[in-house]
C-alpha cells in the first residue's frame, strides 16, 4: 500500500457496539466484493459509550482479527487503538498476529485514548468523557501530556518491534529489555495516528503515515485546514516533507439524505482529504455497502474527477 500517492480512497467504519458479531460481518464481507471500498475500520471501546451502559461491546482487536480471517481485499484497522489501554509490546504483537492472519492488509490506527479531560486526542475523540468507562476497567486515567509522550513511546516501539529481531527500549514510561515480535509483519503496517491536538499532531509529523482527525463534529473543513496548518508546521521543524502524509477524516452518513453526505465529502476533500471514512449508522441496513457505494462513493468520486 502506498498512503501518500494522493488519490482518494473510501472506507467504511462499523462501530462495534449494541450489535451484533454476524451483522458486522455481513456488512464488510459484502464491503469486502465491492472495489470502490478500499479500507474498514471498528473503534476501540470496551463498554458502551451512548445508548444503554449494559449494552453488549465486542473487544476490537479480537474482532478485527476474526474480521480479517473472513474477509480477502479489504485493508482493516481500528479507528483508533487507545493507547494507554495495553502496554505496546502487546500490542505490537496483537497487531502483528492479525496483520498475519489477514496476509498483510493491516493499517496500524492509534491515538492516545483516555486522559483526564478530553482535548481531541483519540479513542473516542472530543466531547467524549472516558473517566466511567476507564473507572468501569480499572485504568487509571493520565494527563493529557502524559498521554501524548506515551503515545511517542509506543510509535517508537511499534516500529521497532516490526522491523528489528530484538528490542531493548529506555523510555520515560516503557522500557523493554530483549523483546521478540515472531512472526512479524511482512511489511510495516501503515501507522495511522489519530488525534487533533497541538502536542498529537507533532507525534504524527514524526511517526505517522496517516494522520486521522477524530470525527464530527469537530472535523469540519474549516477545523481540518486550521488544524493542518499546525502539522505541516510541525514537519517543517522537523525537515519532513507534510506530504508524505496522508489526511483522514471519518463523518457519519445519513440514510436519509445522501446528498448532504455528499456535500460533507466534498468539503473535506476541498480541505486535502483523501482518505475518506463512512462511520455507517446502526442498525444496519441490507445492502448497506453497496448502498454506500452507489450514493455516496461513485458520485462524489465522479464529480471529484470531473473538478
Amino acid at each position: 500500500m502506498n498512503a501518500h500517492d494522493g488519490r482518494l480512497s473510501f472506507g467504511i467504519k462499523t462501530t462495534p457496539a449494541h450489535i451484533g458479531y454476524d451483522d458486522i460481518l455481513r456488512v464488510w464481507q459484502e464491503a469486502d466484493a465491492i472495489p470502490g471500498i478500499e479500507h474498514a475500520w471498528l473503534w476501540d471501546h470496551l463498554l458502551p459509550v451512548f445508548g444503554p451502559p449494559d449494552g453488549q461491546a465486542h473487544d476490537s482487536w479480537t474482532l478485527l482479527a476474526a474480521l480479517a480471517a473472513r474477509t480477502e481485499r479489504l485493508r482493516l484497522g481500528l479507528l483508533v487503538t487507545a493507547n494507554v489501554l495495553r502496554p505496546p509490546a502487546l500490542l505490537a504483537k496483537i497487531a502483528a498476529t492479525t496483520d498475519v492472519i489477514s496476509r498483510g492488509r493491516l493499517t496500524m490506527g492509534i491515538g492516545v485514548g483516555g486522559t483526564r479531560r478530553t482535548s481531541g486526542g483519540a479513542g473516542g475523540g472530543p466531547g467524549k468523557d472516558p473517566a466511567a468507562e476507564y473507572a468501569a476497567l480499572g485504568v487509571g486515567l493520565v494527563s493529557p501530556a502524559e498521554g501524548v509522550a506515551r503515545l511517542a513511546e509506543s510509535c517508537a516501539i511499534l516500529r521497532r518491534l516490526w522491523t528489528e529481531d530484538t528490542v531493548d527500549f529506555t523510555g520515560r514510561y516503557y522500557r523493554l529489555t530483549g523483546a521478540r515480535c515472531v512472526p512479524r509483519p511482512e511489511r510495516r503496517p501503515p501507522l495511522l495516528i489519530g488525534g487533533s491536538g497541538t502536542r498529537t499532531l507533532r507525534v504524527v509529523a514524526e511517526h505517522a503515515d496517516i494522520w486521522n482527525m477524530p470525527g464530527p463534529p469537530h472535523n469540519d473543513a474549516a477545523r481540518i485546514r486550521e488544524r493542518a496548518r499546525i502539522l505541516d508546521g510541525h514537519c517543517a521543524a522537523i525537515g519532513r516533507d507534510p506530504a508524505e502524509i496522508t489526511r483522514s477524516a471519518q463523518f457519519h452518513v445519513s440514510y436519509d439524505d445522501p446528498a448532504a453526505t455528499r456535500a460533507t465529502v466534498l468539503e473535506l476533500i476541498d480541505a486535502g482529504v483523501t482518505h475518506l471514512v463512512l462511520s455507517l449508522p446502526m442498525p444496519f441496513p441490507p445492502g448497506v455497502a453497496r448502498w454506500a457505494a452507489d450514493e455516496i462513493i461513485t458520485p462524489v468520486t465522479e464529480r471529484a474527477a470531473a473538478g
